[in-house]
């Protein structure tokens, strides 16, 4: 019985699936982060080639049929020097079935649903919605990276805190917890607030853009423990999130609506808000998928066997 293999590669981390065609998984591996386009594209790729090896890892890669790659940043691959990259990470991990790519979003929506058409809004370092039709997308919302949108995402939430955290600093008011959280983790220990400003505006400066993401999850935290400031990052970031997922649907549509990422998971502040607001604008049934790598490595035996191919167990 043959392979095939999945990844799904974000700007935080790349995993990769290799199943049997009966759906049962056989392999798995954890790299860095692959987005091209938030990493340089030869650190990117070899965040592939390690996911991928990691998974095949004590199996005959000579059995390995088909293949997905599911990417933030696919359309980076348009340029030749890159896709030339990423095919060598390919062929550099033993495999020698074709490499086909796929948005993230496409592999997100098959990790949730076997329906061939819905929407996906994918929150997690970035975000964007995709109405998706016969497995493939063919339209967006939002996804326009850090630095011209992905409002409700990671980098967003994590952006939010420390502005809020710089303004808070700005008065002479008491600092709430999600500022002191936010002061902590980027080690600002003087107690004179024009320093704290500023040491806190050096710390981020000297980080790469995206690594505003990592200050997403305080706010997540201090949001459950009821801190008003994360509560309102919160709710705008839940309302983005929605609106943008709207934006990618027809009216009066009632396919699937499938979640995936980082933000959106069963303990999540801002996924527990956008299911209720969701649930609540469209008529259609919202799923959460939690393993976009093992919806590339379905897509990829769809290829081999037609939608009738087993799903992951």
């Amino acid at each position: 019985m043959g392979f095939v293999v999945g990844l799904d590669a974000g700007g935080t981390s790349t995993r990769a699936v290799v199943l049997d065609l009966d759906g049962t998984r056989l392999g798995a591996g954890v790299a860095g982060g692959a987005n091209p386009n938030s990493h340089p594209p030869a650190r990117a790729a070899a965040q592939i080639r390690d996911a991928l090896r990691a998974a095949l890892d004590g199996l005959d890669v000579r059995k390995v049929q088909s293949g997905v790659l599911g990417m933030a940043g696919s359309s980076k691959l348009t340029d030749p020097a890159v896709a030339t990259l990423f095919e060598e990470a390919w062929t550099g991990a033993g495999l020698r079935c074709p490499m086909r790519v796929v948005t993230d979003s496409e592999a997100a929506f098959a990790a949730g649903s076997a329906s061939p058409d819905g929407t996906v809004v994918v929150a997690g370092t970035g975000s964007i919605a995709a109405k998706i039709v016969d497995h493939r997308m063919t339209r967006t919302s939002g996804g326009y990276g850090w630095l011209l949108g992905d409002e409700g995402s990671a980098f967003w939430m994590g952006r939010s805190a420390v502005r809020d955290t710089l303004a808070q600093l700005e008065t002479a008011d008491p600092l709430s917890a999600l500022a002191e959280a936010v002061l902590g983790m980027s080690l600002v220990e003087t107690t004179e607030r024009h320093r704290m400003w500023s040491r806190l505006i050096t710390v981020v400066n000297s980080a790469p853009p995206i690594g505003l993401a990592r200050y997403a999850p305080l706010v997540s935290a201090m949001a459950a423990d009821r801190d008003p400031h994360a509560q309102e990052i919160v709710e705008a970031a839940a309302t983005y999130l929605a609106d943008t997922a709207m934006a990618a649907r027809d009216p009066e549509e009632t396919t699937p609506i499938v979640l995936v990422g980082s933000l959106v998971g069963p303990s999540s502040p801002v996924g527990d808000r956008l299911r209720a607001m969701l649930s609540a604008r469209a008529k259609a049934p919202v799923r959460l998928a939690t393993e976009g790598a093992a919806g590339a490595a379905w897509l990829a035996a769809v290829d081999l066997l037609g939608p009738t191919a087993p799903r992951p167990a």
